[in-house]
């Protein structure tokens, strides 16, 4: 069995055809299992995917600027039998923003939000609708908070001219700005349904942003039982086992809530740990084999 490990291709030289050393640590311990795997590019022209019998979709981080390519180049793969991991469906699915509507709907804590269409006008009746002084809007397609805005009653003005000139692209979501964020972002990953660990992401001070590049820091404390247990819930609903999810939220009020259900491309803080590393494998050759 051949299997694609499948990450993007980066500006810069890189190592072994991986993305990052979270590639790396992966593609040798899944080596060292005696599995035949190749990291290979998702937009490569030169790859031939009827050699492959597996797909997996671990790091292709540029997908959300390429999205109806990457979507096409996924339905080939189904066109030539190729098993994706995670499945097509639920990566169509999860590459929009609105699937969060979804789950709302299901009865589960989510933020808030409401959608705005691509041509669509921004404007200040969001703070009444949420009852707050302060929004995020950002794209319905992104990742790693690319054009995230924060709106005050301060900065309407500009703010509303830069939304609307975004809009003319593309589609967006406006959200009620969450003191809890503050706290930091719990993000507890899941590999074929089974709970692996947790990774606990803080901005700075005076942030909001998460992301490690952004300034946050990121630390592993042992999670509550019942938020492992809120957390899971998420994944019940989807329609086929996933190889990997990370489910991203905050805690209110002693309750997880869900700000993002990440099935395509998250970073799984694996840390080169055996044990996580070992959990991967273990969910990996049960959806395999």
């Amino acid at each position: 069995m051949k299997i694609a490990l499948v990450g993007y291709k980066k500006q810069e030289k890189f190592t072994q055809g991986v993305a990052n050393d979270e590639d790396t640590d992966l593609f040798n311990f899944l080596k060292g299992k005696g599995l035949n795997v190749i990291p290979v590019i998702w937009n490569d022209e030169n790859v031939d995917w009827t050699g492959f019998n597996v797909a997996v979709i671990k790091s292709p981080w540029d997908y959300h600027n390429h999205l109806s390519e990457f979507l096409n180049w996924l339905n080939q793969l189904e066109q030539l039998n190729v098993k994706v991991l995670n499945p097509v469906e639920i990566i169509q699915w999860n590459s929009h923003k609105k699937y969060l509507k979804d789950i709302a709907q299901n009865g589960l804590p989510v933020i808030a939000a409401e959608y705005m269409d691509k041509g669509s006008d921004f404007d200040d009746h969001f703070f009444d609708l949420f009852g707050t002084d302060q929004l995020v809007v950002k794209p319905c397609v992104s990742a790693g908070a690319q054009n995230t805005i924060i709106v005050t009653k301060n900065n309407l003005k500009e703010r509303t001219e830069e939304i609307g000139q975004l809009l003319k692209t593309e589609d967006y979501m406006v959200q009620p700005f969450v003191e809890e964020i503050k706290n930091g972002e719990w993000s507890f990953l899941f590999f074929n349904g089974k709970y692996s660990h947790c990774s606990l992401k803080t901005p700075k001070q005076d942030d909001f942003r998460v992301q490690h590049y952004h300034g946050g820091s990121i630390s592993y404390p042992a999670p509550d039982t019942l938020h492992i247990e809120q957390a899971g819930a998420y994944l019940k609903s989807l329609p086929q086992p996933t190889l990997y999810a990370r489910v991203d939220g905050v805690l209110i009020n002693n309750t997880f809530t869900l700000m993002e259900l990440e099935l395509i491309e998250p970073y799984l803080f694996l840390n080169g740990n055996m044990d996580l590393l070992e959990n991967y494998y273990q969910a990996l050759m049960a959806l395999i084999s």
